[in-house]
């Protein structure tokens, strides 16, 4: 029995007034829509792409048991991952700051908060935070079971 403070006796003219006020609100909250187009998640595409940043064509590898490894990656100001490649494909999203990554031959790019890309594959890379605030990336892995995520090189 829901009973107001301070209330004495009957609480069942209040119970009414509670649960039509309630009625209301929740009616008027499940009628309204933040996005015009319906009911349902709304869904903002990131990426959907067949190539990586550097025009590799994206394919699975197929030797063994898939697995999927998602990581989150933090770099502080003036950190970097080193020379390194993934041998499998890489979906990439920048949670925090920005992320400027040195493909050698196939150029320089920047990667900001809330952006995503298809990582190169096989060829060589490093990330870099240029900036003076951490930076935090989503990777997820799209490999096989027993395959390394990266590959550390000496360049």
């Amino acid at each position: 029995m829901l009973r107001l403070k301070g209330h004495r006796g009957d609480s069942a003219p209040h119970k009414v007034v509670f649960i039509a006020t309630c009625g209301f609100v929740f009616g008027w909250i499940g009628s309204t829509s933040i996005d015009a187009r319906g009911p349902g998640p709304l869904v903002d595409k990131v990426l959907s792409t067949g190539e990586t940043v550097v025009g590799e064509t994206i394919a699975y590898p197929s030797r063994a048991v898939a697995k999927l490894t998602a990581a989150v990656v933090t770099l502080a100001p003036g950190e970097e991952t080193g020379w390194h490649r993934h041998g499998m494909p890489v979906f990439g999203y920048v949670l925090e700051g920005e992320l400027t990554v040195d493909y050698g031959v196939k150029g320089q790019r920047t990667y900001k908060m809330g952006e995503g890309f298809a990582e190169a594959i096989n060829a060589p890379h490093n990330g870099r935070n240029m900036s003076k605030s951490r930076m935090r990336v989503l990777a997820v892995f799209m490999g096989e079971d027993g395959m390394p995520t990266t590959i550390n090189l000496a360049k």
